[in-house]
């Protein structure tokens, strides 16, 4: 499993490691059952505090993508369909946003952003 932070991101480092991770989970990369890499193992690779992999850890469980069996370790969640669904409708939500905010400071009026919406729909 492959973590990447970025230490110059106003975005703090333990939602980083969550928003990768959960990206993993609905990519299908990490499936149910997988095993998460240890608090300390993450910490020491990714060169942070095993706290703040801790947080990450505690706070993916509460949102129901990790289970963790003390003495075992973390492990990927049974999926959840709808969970899995309103994750990548977020996600493809977040996208047209940035797209239009995009078409917006590039001088674009809604109605042209609209039409080329449907443009590219139709394709």
């Amino acid at each position: 499993m492959k973590i990447i932070i970025n230490s110059s991101s106003m975005v703090p480092i333990y939602e980083q490691i969550m928003d990768q991770i959960k990206a993993l989970i609905t990519a299908g990369d990490l499936k149910e059952n997988d095993i998460l890499p240890s608090v300390r193992t993450l910490a020491k690779d990714l060169k942070i505090s095993a706290l703040t992999v801790k947080k990450a850890y505690d706070n993916l469980e509460q949102e129901g993508y990790t289970v963790t069996v003390h003495g075992k370790g973390t492990f990927v969640a049974a999926a959840n369909p709808e969970r899995m669904m309103e994750e990548r409708r977020r996600e493809v939500e977040d996208d047209l946003a940035k797209a239009v905010e995009k078409g917006r400071r590039c001088g674009l009026e809604d109605s042209e952003i609209r039409e080329l919406f449907e443009l590219i729909m139709e394709d």
